[in-house]
C-alpha cells in the first residue's frame, strides 16, 4: 500500500442479488487523482437505484467485484493537484452524476469527481446533507425545470412517504404550489400532513380521481408524479387537468397498468418518462437547481426527513429495510 492510500471498510459485493450479497471488507483507497477529491465519509444515503444496481436491474449493470452507493457526506481529507475549489477540512456531500463503474460512496473513505463534491449550507447535519440530492435534484426537474408549477396549482405525489416523495411535498410548497400526497397506508397520512401536504389521499381507501377532483373543484392536477404506474394508474391520470404534465419517474408496481383513452383524449396531458440525469447531465440546470435546493436549504424550507439510522455493519439490514417500504424518509448509514 502507498503512503498516501488510505485503507477503508468499504461494501463490496461479488455477485448480483437480494441484500446479504453486500459486504463489508477492508479496500484500499488510493489518493485523489488531479481532478478528485478523497472524503472521510460521516453519513451516507441509501437510494433505490443502489438496491436496484445491487440486483442488476439498473441502468447499467456491475462488474465485479462492485461497490455501491450515490450519496454520502463528510470532511475532505485530500484533493488531486488540479483541484481548486475545495480544500482539505471542507465539509462536503456528494451530487450523483457519475458511473458506478467509477465511483461509489458506501465507504469510510471514498474517492469522487470534483464536480460531484459540494459544500453544502451549514444547517444541515451530515445525516441530511448525505439524504439531499438524489431526491431533490430529481424533483426540482420535474417540478420546477420541466414541470414549470406554478404558484396555485395542483400537484399529484404518488408515494410520498418516500424520500423523493417527501422533497416532491417540500418543493411544491416551496414554489407556492397544493401538494396533494397518496399513500396506501392511513397510519401515514397524519404523518404526510405534518410534513407539509395540503391534502393527503389514502389510496387503499380513496378512489384518487374522485378525491383529486372533489380537492381541486373539478379542474384537477397540473402536474402528476408518479414512480408506481401498476394497477391505479388509470384513475392516477383521470385526475389530470387539462393540458397537465404526468411524470413518471419509476416502476415499483409489478402489476399491469390499464390506459383511460377517453380522459387523455378529452384532456390533452402530457406523458412522460422521467430521469434524474435531465438534471445530473446538464450542466446549466443543474447549476440551477443547485442555486435553488441551496437557497431553499438556507431558508429551512426544503429539509430532508431522516426516517432510520443503520451503522456501516448493518448494511445488510439497511437495504432489508429499504425493500420493506415501511420507511417515512431517508434511510441514512452512519460511518
Amino acid at each position: 500500500m502507498s503512503d498516501l492510500s488510505k485503507m477503508s471498510k468499504t461494501v463490496v459485493f461479488h455477485e448480483a442479488g437480494t441484500p446479504e450479497v453486500l459486504k463489508v471488507e477492508q479496500v484500499e483507497v488510493s489518493y485523489p487523482g488531479p481532478q478528485e477529491v478523497r472524503i472521510q465519509v460521516k453519513s451516507i444515503g441509501i437510494n433505490r437505484a443502489d438496491a436496484m444496481y445491487r440486483q442488476g436491474m439498473y441502468i447499467e449493470n456491475p462488474v465485479f467485484p462492485a461497490q455501491l452507493g450515490y450519496e454520502a457526506a463528510g470532511i475532505v481529507e485530500a484533493i488531486g493537484s488540479d483541484v481548486s475549489n475545495l480544500t482539505v477540512g471542507d465539509v462536503v456531500n456528494v451530487i450523483p452524476g457519475f458511473s458506478l463503474h467509477n465511483y461509489s460512496s458506501y465507504g469510510e473513505y471514498i474517492i469522487m469527481p470534483a464536480y460531484a463534491v459540494h459544500k453544502y449550507p451549514a444547517n444541515l447535519s451530515y445525516d441530511e446533507a448525505a439524504s439531499l440530492w438524489t431526491s431533490y435534484s430529481t424533483m426540482y426537474g420535474m417540478i420546477v425545470n420541466s414541470g414549470k408549477l406554478k404558484a396555485g396549482e395542483f400537484a399529484v405525489i404518488n408515494a410520498a412517504s418516500s424520500s423523493a416523495g417527501l422533497a416532491a411535498i417540500q418543493i411544491t410548497n416551496y414554489v407556492g404550489g397544493i401538494s396533494i400526497a397518496l399513500t396506501t397506508s392511513l397510519k401515514k397520512k397524519e404523518a404526510l400532513l405534518k410534513a407539509g401536504a395540503s391534502h393527503v389521499i389514502v389510496t387503499s381507501e380513496e378512489d384518487i380521481a374522485t378525491e383529486v377532483l372533489k380537492i381541486t373543484n373539478n379542474v384537477g392536477a397540473h402536474l402528476i408524479l408518479d414512480p408506481v404506474v401498476g394497477a391505479k394508474f388509470s384513475t392516477l391520470l383521470s385526475s389530470v387537468a387539462e393540458n397537465g404534465k404526468v411524470f413518471v419517474y419509476g416502476v415499483l408496481s409489478h402489476e399491469p397498468a390499464s390506459f383511460p383513452a377517453f380522459d387523455v383524449l378529452m384532456k390533452t396531458p402530457t406523458i412522460r418518462g422521467y430521469s434524474a440525469i435531465e438534471v445530473l447531465g446538464n450542466m446549466d440546470v443543474l447549476t440551477e437547481a443547485i442555486t435553488f435546493i441551496d437557497k431553499g436549504v438556507t431558508e429551512g424550507k426544503l429539509k430532508p426527513i431522516i426516517d432510520k439510522v443503520f451503522n456501516l455493519d448493518e448494511i445488510v439490514a439497511s437495504h432489508n429495510y429499504l425493500e420493506s417500504n415501511q420507511q417515512f424518509g431517508k434511510i441514512v448509514v452512519n460511518i
